[in-house]
Order: structure tokens, then C-alpha cells, then sequence
């Protein structure tokens, strides 16, 4: 009976160990419960993200052609050369031009030698006539065959002119800098120039590009012409280039079904590394701004009739507080009234009743 009671004492103070040693391990518990976060002074950026390409500027891609038909005699570059504004690219088969204008030169030396004597012989009869020995109308008949000789040399100079225009164009020269995207034509081929001019190269100067953004037309509201922007591009992986919205267009593209507008982006600083046309690119525009404001992160606002609170850890318990937020950024609010510097946020409020 004795040993029964001792048991039963003995068990009884177990279970008010456990009691006390659980009760104070949740209390314990509970006080550490709360997650926190500080509330400190950020810059506070909103930003819209978008995809894009790498676009040569306009002038800065030219497909240059022959302005005459003819047979590519020599072609002197290949895809990807890099060229000088003024470089020889190919030639076309002359011959024919070359005739051309010889012809011509002997016809303009012919209109030339019918000038010289046609003004020799209206001198000589103007002297005669004012010694009257000839006829005011024999001086004036010269006369004008000088002043239609003298019109035949004018029309014969600008038939040369003209032909010495054509067999220059069986010379292709570069009309810009830079390198060669394509090249449209083989030596030997013939190539006619009867409607549009028919394309050799392509030229294209890498130093002049930018970027194509497609911004959607939900975004396009908040993007203003200045605003700094950062690409990247898969070639160039950890690579983050800098640049400016500088033009947005006003009207849209429709890719897949969803409206959006181009923004084009001028590349502040390529860091040495050559960007090609066509190359893909992901885009982030800051569109807002604020330095140096009080802010906490967006998940730990709540909206109470209709007004935006948060929960602070004040002496080891849950307080509400009534807030008046700011610039929204991606990931944090600025807040203007309702908490200091340092105060202590509760981020896992699901845990609070309210």
C-alpha cells in the first residue's frame, strides 16, 4: 500500500515537471516566434522589365547595288571584312562603257574643232563687213552657226559628262564604314539595274546600334524619354550594360497577340564588347526613383478599411500601426508617416489575430 502511494506521488510530480518545462518552453516559444525586419533608409526604384534586340541605327545599315547593268568582273570582299567609306568592293565588266565614252570624247574633240573654225571664219567676215566688203547678212549667217556650234559643244560636254558617269558606276565603292553583313552576288554573275538597283553587300557599322525595346501597352504609360535603362544579353552572360529611353514610338506592334510599343534605348557603355544586330536583349527601364526614404518590404502591409497598417514588435508584442506609404517599388513601399527609423516590422503576421 505504502510502495502504491509512493508510486502515485512519484508520478504526479513527473507530469507537473512536464507541465512546467513545457509551459515555460512555449512561452519561450512564442516570444521568439516573431520574424522581423528593421526599417531603414532605401532608395526606393520602380522599374519595368521587358525583352528587345539589337537594331542598327538608321544610316548605320546600307545595301549597296550598281546603278548600271552589266557582269561582276572582281569582287573584292567577303562576309564579315571590315571596310573604309570610300573602299573599292567590286567592278563590273566596262568594256562596253569604256567604248562608250571614247566615243563620246572623239564627238566633243570633233564639236570643239567646229567651234574653233566656226569663230575663226566669224571674225574674218566681221572684219570684212565692217570694211564693207561683205554683207551684214553673210556675217550674221556665221554668226549663227558659231552660236550653234557653241550649243553642240554644250550638249556634247554633258553627253560625255554622262558617260563618263556610267563607267564610273562599274566601280562599287563603299559609301560608309564598317563591316560586311552580307554579300548578295558572285564574281561572273550578271546583274541589271532596268528597275531597282540590285545589291551587292550589305554594309554595317557596329558602332552605330541601339536597342529595340517592346514594352507592353499596360507599362508604356509610366516610360518617359531620359530615363536610364540596363540590358543584358545571352552572349554576355553577367555582363549589364547601361543605356537611355531616348524615342518612343507611337505606334504599336502587335507580336503574338498582345499590344506593345517599341522604346528605343541609347547604349551608354558597351565596356569594349562588340554587340551585334539581332542579338536578343532583357531590358529593366527605371521609371521612378526616390533616395533615401524610410521603406519596408511590400508583404508586410496590410489593408484594414481601407487603409495600409503594419505590425510592429514594440516591448516583445504585436502593435498595429496606421501607415501613409509613398513610391511603390518592385519589392519595397517608401512610408511617410507611422514609423521611425529602426522600428521593428513583423513579417510572418500571418500568425497574428487581429
Amino acid at each position: 500500500m505504502k510502495n502504491n502511494n509512493m508510486h502515485q506521488i512519484l508520478k504526479q510530480s513527473v507530469l507537473w515537471s512536464a507541465f512546467f518545462i513545457a509551459a515555460s518552453c512555449s512561452g519561450t516559444k512564442d516570444k521568439a516566434s516573431f520574424e522581423t525586419v528593421a526599417v531603414k533608409r532605401r532608395t526606393i526604384g520602380s522599374f519595368i522589365q521587358a525583352t528587345g534586340i539589337v537594331r542598327p541605327k538608321t544610316g548605320a545599315e546600307v545595301r549597296v547595288g550598281s546603278r548600271v547593268s552589266g557582269v561582276v568582273k572582281d569582287l573584292f570582299v567577303k562576309n564579315g571584312d571590315t571596310v573604309r567609306k570610300g573602299d573599292l568592293l567590286a567592278t563590273l565588266e566596262d568594256s562596253e562603257l569604256s567604248a562608250r565614252y571614247r566615243l563620246e570624247m572623239a564627238n566633243l574633240e570633233n564639236a570643239q574643232t567646229v567651234v574653233k573654225y566656226a569663230r575663226i571664219e566669224m571674225d574674218r567676215m566681221k572684219s570684212l563687213a565692217e570694211n564693207d566688203f561683205a554683207s551684214a547678212q553673210a556675217y550674221d549667217n556665221l554668226k549663227k552657226e558659231y552660236d550653234l556650234a557653241i550649243a553642240r559643244l554644250g550638249s556634247q560636254q554633258a553627253q560625255m559628262d554622262y558617260s563618263s558617269t556610267q563607267l564610273g558606276f562599274t566601280k562599287i565603292h563603299a559609301p560608309i564604314s564598317g563591316v560586311i553583313g552580307s554579300v548578295s552576288t558572285q564574281k561572273g554573275e550578271t546583274v541589271s539595274a532596268s528597275f531597282v538597283s540590285p545589291t551587292f553587300v550589305t554594309i554595317i557599322d557596329l558602332s552605330r546600334i541601339e536597342i529595340w525595346t517592346y514594352v507592353d501597352e499596360t507599362d508604356i504609360g509610366r516610360v518617359a524619354a531620359g530615363q536610364k535603362a540596363t540590358f543584358t544579353v545571352d552572349p554576355y552572360s553577367g555582363k549589364v550594360f547601361g543605356g537611355t529611353v531616348t524615342t518612343i514610338y507611337p505606334k504599336a506592334e502587335i507580336r503574338d497577340n498582345v499590344v506593345n510599343y517599341v522604346v528605343i534605348l541609347e547604349i551608354d557603355d558597351s565596356q569594349g564588347i562588340q554587340l551585334r544586330p539581332e542579338m536578343t536583349t532583357y531590358v529593366t527601364i527605371m521609371t521612378e526613383t526616390t533616395e533615401n526614404v524610410l521603406s519596408v518590404p511590400d508583404n508586410v502591409i496590410r489593408r484594414m478599411e481601407g487603409d495600409p497598417v503594419v505590425y510592429v514588435l514594440q516591448d516583445g508584442r504585436p502593435a498595429k500601426r496606421k501607415i501613409k506609404t509613398g513610391v511603390k517599388g518592385n519589392h519595397m513601399t517608401e512610408v511617410m508617416k507611422g514609423l521611425h527609423e529602426n522600428d521593428l516590422i513583423i513579417t510572418n503576421t500571418e500568425i497574428i489575430n487581429p
